[in-house]
């Protein structure tokens, strides 16, 4: 019976599924394995742990496995892709499939079939694909250029919403949140922090906008709401696009109903943002069906491991 090695290499954390042809044998976690994110000993390092970790939990040897599956944001980086393939390839038997994280969730939801997914964590995507088109995308180029619907997008807005607040003259628990969360007392010290900390993280202020939504405060909950507003407009573009595909090919496609599927951290754990996107999207394209809960992409990484 072969032995599958499905990996998802995200920027914080790293799973790990060792397979056979029919069920899971254990699963695993270590620190990031992106070069992107960390220097090439603290990867090495991190990825030794986590193979180590499954040899020891299933007894078996990383060698003897007969394909692996890595999925990983920046999987065309030189210095991501060039890394993984080096690394692998010395610690790890049988081939090796390298794929994008959008691709892997994707196909966890769909396992190559039609439909649309809305990735948004820290960062955001959407994917769609129908018959045999490649799959095609909106969003998903960065913090600073788009990722609409993420954790680090709603932190910035919350940061940018607070001071139009103060000039607004407008009252949102918001602003004694963030500058608890920073453990400062004013205002000023505030702007002095925001503007002279390049490595500050707004992604970490997305919890506090979900609390301050919960405890009525309009302005946090406006934060929410408009959020999913912009991931539900790349949303649309994705669908009208596969629609215009299936006009192209001559195919029912322009009469398909899309299904909708989700994953990341803001989709799992912030059903405001989720509501708020199915609502917006169901306006334009009231057919618009769901899959329930949220996939995990390892999972897409597995079934490409096994598909080959």
């Amino acid at each position: 019976m072969s032995l599958f090695l499905a990996i998802d290499a995200g920027g914080t954390k790293t799973d790990y599924v060792l397979a056979d042809d029919v069920r899971e044998l254990g699963r695993a976690r270590s620190g990031t394995i992106k070069r992107l994110r960390a220097d090439e000993q603290t990867t090495a390092l991190n990825l030794e742990a986590g193979l180590a970790q499954l040899s020891v939990l299933t007894g078996v040897s990383m060698s003897a496995v007969d394909r692996t599956c890595i999925g990983t944001a920046g999987e065309k980086v030189p210095l991501v892709a060039d890394w993984l393939v080096k690394a692998f390839r010395q610690r790890v038997g049988g081939d090796l499939l390298l794929l994008g994280d959008v691709e892997i969730a994707f196909d966890a939801a769909f396992r190559g079939s039609a439909g649309v997914l809305v990735l948004a964590g820290t960062g955001s995507n959407v994917a769609g694909r129908v018959g045999s088109r490649p799959m095609i995308t909106a969003g998903g180029w960065g913090p600073v250029l788009s990722d609409q619907g993420s954790g680090y997008r709603i932190g910035s807005q919350a940061l940018r919403r607070v001071f139009l607040a103060i000039d607004e003259q407008r009252q949102t628990q918001l602003l004694p949140a963030i500058l608890e969360h920073f453990g400062i007392s004013s205002v000023d010290e505030l702007v002095g922090n925001v503007n002279s900390v390049p490595t500050l993280d707004p992604s970490k202020l997305a919890r506090l906008v979900v609390k301050c939504a919960r405890s009525g405060d309009a302005l946090a909950s406006e934060i929410l709401t408009d959020q999913a507003e912009e991931l539900a407009y790349l949303v649309s573009l994705v669908i009208s696009r596969l629609r215009r595909i299936g006009q192209e090919d001559n195919t029912s496609s322009d009469l398909w109903s899309p299904c909708l599927a989700f994953a990341g951290s803001i989709m799992q754990n912030v059903p405001e943002v989720r509501n708020a996107l199915v609502q917006a999207v169901r306006r334009k394209f009231p057919d618009l069906g769901t899959l329930q809960g949220v996939v995990d992409p390892i999972d897409g990484a597995l079934w490409h491991a096994r598909s080959g």
